[in-house]
């Protein structure tokens, strides 16, 4: 079978990694500043010296694209991102890119011509870090987001996309085309693949997202004198809350996660009852279905936690994204390639969003997950091994070329 060099991905995953390098090992390269413009030069750069023809749109995404023989032939695209937390590491969003260019060395190495166009995409702003929404370049181009509602979109310090799309000369005049397919290779984010010593994850799709806020009010009142059967306690109920959504996400089928992850107390004070606490819930499914009946079961125990604690609740919805379910027989492709290869594979959901999220509404969509160290991302520590990620690399080799067409 047709293989990657597995060290020269590996070598240019740290190449890049030098742009905007932290003193742990990983990244700095937000959306649009200095690091980020020096790492998209680098790319296109590559993709230049890869004979690719290079074209970036309106919201900065760029695109290298390798001919096919078939004029009429929708292009086969990889991709992710470049952009990074502010201590991030460096193979979350690079390693998509970078696979998705060794997969084009690799073909022009072997002299392999395909039917069908191959392109390479480095989507802008994918981690948010910068500028809300996150995943905003894939966002824009699947029509989720006005171009000009992105473009507006500001930071902390006042400075929008546009302005900072303009300074760093990736404000491009390219129109969104359509794709054949979309491919993405990433490392996992997450424990499962290492823990189980599987090198390849079969990405059956992403999981559904819906982010609440809650507001509990009940009464500030004074610790010593106020009889507990009397009180209002605004933690309680929310300390109760948090209880019942882990108890939601660990007897919910299909993949359920449950996290609360931010907690605001007031006044906070050491002899205060707490007489008010903002929080979040964050509640997630593979099934849409599923995931609506957790909601439903989050607002039952709410309403009755407020009753018994004596607080009122208010809850709000601020996301929603639905299940993703990627293409069949795109997601066969990378099942059939891990075994062609004899890689030890598992099929798994994705439990984070990502790119492909967004393009697997607009054309056939598959993910290649790979284990990372710990499962820790989003860290500068990140860390994946170099046969690991060859491996993933092959196997989106394998599964681009039978959707493009080898000649």
């Amino acid at each position: 079978m047709l293989t990657i060099d597995a060290d020269r991905l590996w070598q240019s995953l740290m190449d890049l990694a030098r742009i905007g390098a932290t003193p742990k090992g990983g990244v700095r390269r937000i959306t649009l500043t200095e690091e980020d413009r020096r790492g998209r030069d680098q790319f296109v750069a590559w993709c230049r010296e890869a004979g690719l023809a290079v074209e970036v749109d309106r919201i900065g995404n760029i695109f290298g694209r390798r001919a096919g023989t078939d004029p009429a032939a929708l292009p086969v695209a990889m991709g992710s991102h470049l952009d990074s937390q502010p201590s991030g590491g460096k193979f979350d969003g690079a390693y998509g890119v970078m696979a998705g260019l060794e997969v084009v060395r690799t073909l022009n190495d072997a002299g392999v011509r395909t039917r069908a166009p191959v392109e390479v995409a480095a989507w802008t702003n994918e981690e948010g870090s910068r500028f809300v929404p996150t995943m905003m370049g894939s966002g824009v181009y699947a029509g989720v987001y006005e171009l000009e509602y992105a473009l507006a979109q500001k930071d902390v310090e006042g400075v929008s996309v546009r302005e900072a799309l303009a300074a760093t000369g990736y404000a491009g005049p390219a129109a969104p085309h359509k794709l054949g397919a979309y491919f993405e290779t990433h490392i996992e984010q997450g424990p499962v693949l290492e823990h189980t010593k599987t090198t390849i994850g079969v990405v059956l799709g992403a999981l559904g997202q819906r982010w609440f806020d809650l507001a509990i009010t009940g009464q500030d009142s004074h610790a010593g004198p106020t009889p507990m059967e009397t009180r209002k306690d605004a933690l309680l109920a929310a300390s109760r809350l948090v209880v019942e959504v882990n108890r939601i996400a660990t007897t919910f089928p299909d993949y359920a996660r449950g996290t609360v992850g931010f907690m605001q107390v007031k006044p906070n004070s050491r002899n205060v009852v707490p007489g008010e606490v903002r929080m979040t819930v964050d509640l997630r499914n593979a099934k849409d279905a599923t995931l609506t009946a957790m909601v439903e079961e989050l607002k039952r125990c709410l309403a009755r936690i407020a009753a018994e604690c004596r607080v009122e609740a208010k809850l709000d919805e601020v996301v929603y994204f639905p299940p993703s379910e990627f293409a069949p027989e795109l997601v066969a492709s990378v099942r059939e390639g891990a075994k062609g290869f004899g890689y030890s594979h598992r099929d798994i959901v994705s439990g984070a969003a990502h790119d492909a999220v967004y393009m697997a509404r607009i054309a056939p969509t598959a993910m290649v997950f790979v284990p990372c160290e710990g499962g820790i991302s989003h860290n500068e520590i990140e860390n994946a091994r170099a046969e690991d990620i060859a491996a993933g690399c092959n196997v989106l080799l394998h599964a681009v070329v039978q959707r493009a067409g080898a000649l």
